[in-house]
């Protein structure tokens, strides 16, 4: 059986970040886009408490919700070499994580340097009729998760889109 995302998006207003890192494991990612033949291939630098952690992640779309996922750790060396392959019609995303405990799931909430005043926020599911609540606490705007343009594929084009609030 292949490894499934299911996952929902949302646009949040950009929350308060003092009082969010408190509940939050915060992780600092550099994600870039290969410039390959079939489907969505990133790379990542992921530094979580000082710790530094490499991947190559294979996606493909079954459905706005679900994904085939394939994720593999690398090298620094491996990472390095990788970049070489860079789409170069993709700037490398830099965001910060916080990944939020609340009630029962892991809310993903990424931070983007070339937005203000929102931010993103994800929650992966079991199934795709999975019941959830989003934390009362955060500010949604929308759901995106039908929305490309709010996939970090398409954020990491050399223009972003503008804060919509």
């Amino acid at each position: 059986m292949p490894p499934y995302e299911i996952e929902r998006k949302f646009l949040i207003l950009r929350p308060d970040l003092l009082n969010l890192s408190a509940l939050c494991r915060v992780q600092e990612i550099h994600q870039t886009y290969l410039a390959v033949a079939e489907g969505a291939v990133r790379i990542r630098k992921t530094i979580e408490r000082g710790k530094v952690v490499y991947t190559e992640t294979t996606k493909r779309s079954l459905s706005p919700i679900r994904r085939i996922e394939i994720e593999r750790e690398l090298s620094e060396e491996e990472y390095n070499r990788r970049l070489s392959s860079r789409d170069p019609r993709r700037q490398t995303i830099q965001k910060t994580r916080y990944c939020l405990p609340y009630d029962g799931h892991t809310y993903e909430i990424d931070i983007y340097s070339f937005w203000r005043k929102q931010a993103i926020m994800e929650v992966e599911l079991h199934s795709e009729k999975e019941e959830f609540s989003l934390p009362p606490f955060l500010r949604v705007l929308r759901e995106v998760t039908s929305e490309p343009q709010y996939s970090n594929y398409a954020l990491a084009r050399e223009v972003p889109p503008e804060d919509e609030t």
